[in-house]
């Protein structure tokens, strides 16, 4: 043996070897394997959904913001709508009230008037009464200088 190399034991440490590395293959790599592959699949799943969930909550997203839109649009709509609505009921009322204010006034001119007619009507017949109960006082008590009061009275209202 040259160099003190002996074949069989380097053949018994490869055989040795290669038996330790194909047990230690079968019992440590494919397991490891197997379960950095699960590991990987997991996580690619776990990512999948949740690009998928992120998607959704995108698309839920512009749904609601679309939604909310058309919501903000129909409550602007419905304000203008009931703007309108107060505007032209003010403008009845305001109508109204000023029909029944000219009512009122025409009214209350027409009572003013008649009042008017009364009073003046009451004023003439205690004016005739009040000339009447004179004349019969001035008769009673001398009738000739009452008829010479008349006459003079008569006679200037003649001449102017």
């Amino acid at each position: 043996m040259p160099l003190n190399i002996d074949w069989k034991q380097i053949l018994l440490h490869l055989f040795n070897f290669v038996l330790l590395f194909a047990i230690l293959f079968f019992l440590l790599y494919k397991p490891v394997k197997k379960f950095m592959d699960k590991r990987m699949q997991y996580y690619k799943e776990m990512d999948e959904n949740a690009n998928k969930k992120l998607e959704d909550a995108e698309e839920m997203k512009k749904a609601y913001e679309e939604k909310l839109s058309a919501a903000s649009e129909e409550i602007a709509e419905k304000k203008r709508d009931a703007d309108l609505l107060v505007e032209r009921e003010r403008q009845e009322k305001m109508a109204r009230a000023e029909k029944e204010a000219g009512a009122i006034l025409e009214k209350a001119r027409a009572d003013g008037e008649t009042e008017k007619k009364k009073i003046i009507e009451g004023a003439q017949s205690e004016i005739v009464d009040m000339v009447a109960e004179a004349c019969r006082k001035a008769i009673s008590a001398d009738p000739s200088a009452a008829m010479d009061g008349f006459l003079s009275v008569a006679n200037e209202d003649k001449d102017e």
